[in-house]
């Protein structure tokens, strides 16, 4: 199929790459001319053929929100609008609502994979109805890992994002939970290698997972992250996370405390958020801070 891709930055110039090698065509448009297909909106939506699908991977709020604006204006009934960042799932209802008048599809989805999605393939989570969502289909399909799972259909518009915001909460106390044991090996004098004890654990425990391989990673790079700043910033799903548990009375003890750790990373250098920063840094290509 064809599919427009507005916003070529990490996540979206790897999305490209990966869609193509699955046999579609992908017309991409970005800012940065260096990396645009082609060098407006108009001139995405006037080569594609309809009904047009357009797969949005820009910053949550006023750049999605002016996208889709624009989009708005240059689309026809039936073309189908895709919004592939960290939106805010009560923006997609609002952004669904306004396409709608116009005759435009609407479709959230949060995707999850970082800087290694291209090659090992992107989870995804997507909301919408079943009409809009099977057109653009066989781009979820490019884009899913190899396998039976990684890509659902969540439920309604907003769906999608709501289960990637609790997805990125959960991420949140994981990495709270091995930076903390990490620092208290650190602590102690009678264990001697750290990394060694985390290397250890990635074979037949019950904390073995992708996050600790990726810590095992920051460690080899890095051996007591001497080289980092104990800063790690938050980017918007963890505070939303506890917005919605006290919302719906929903007690996320672990979740709420590890976005609090992450605040008192900003008033003091935290060995705990050398860890955290390494690890976003592992698997999104976060910035990270050096000393």
């Amino acid at each position: 199929m064809e599919l427009g891709l507005v916003g070529l930055g990490k996540m979206g110039g790897n999305m490209r790459e990966r869609i193509r090698r699955a046999g579609h065509t992908v017309l991409g448009y970005d800012r940065n001319p260096d990396l645009a297909d082609v060098h407006s909106l108009a001139e995405l939506v006037g080569k594609l053929s309809g009904p047009r699908v357009i797969w949005v991977m820009v910053p949550a709020g006023e750049p999605t929100q002016s996208t889709i604006d624009e989009l708005a204006e240059l689309l026809e009934p039936g073309d189908v609008v895709v919004d592939g960042g960290n939106s805010r799932w009560t923006d997609d209802e609002k952004h669904a609502g306004e396409l709608a008048a116009k005759g435009i599809g609407f479709v959230d989805c949060g995707v999850s994979g970082g800087v290694w999605g291209l090659e090992n393939g992107y989870a995804l989570m997507y909301g919408g109805d079943k009409e809009d969502v099977a057109k653009v289909q066989p781009v979820f399909d490019a884009l899913k890992p190899e396998g039976d799972f990684g890509s659902v259909h969540a439920g309604k518009v907003g769906a999608g994002h709501f289960a990637k915001m609790v997805h990125n909460g959960i991420e949140y106390a994981m990495m709270q939970a091995y930076a903390e044991g990490w620092e208290l090996l650190e602590k102690v004098d009678s264990v001697t290698d750290v990394r060694e004890v985390f290397r250890s654990w990635q074979e037949g425990t019950v904390i073995r997972s992708w996050l600790l391989d990726l810590a095992v990673n920051a460690l080899d790079e890095d051996e007591h992250l001497d080289e980092l700043r104990g800063y790690a910033q938050d980017s918007g799903e963890g505070r939303w996370t506890v917005e919605a548990a006290i919302d719906n009375a929903v007690p996320l003890p672990a979740i709420t405390a590890s976005l609090f750790a992450r605040f008192a990373s900003r008033q003091e250098d935290s060995p705990q958020m050398k860890m955290i920063a390494a690890l976003r840094n592992q698997f999104g290509g976060h910035a990270v801070e050096k000393k």
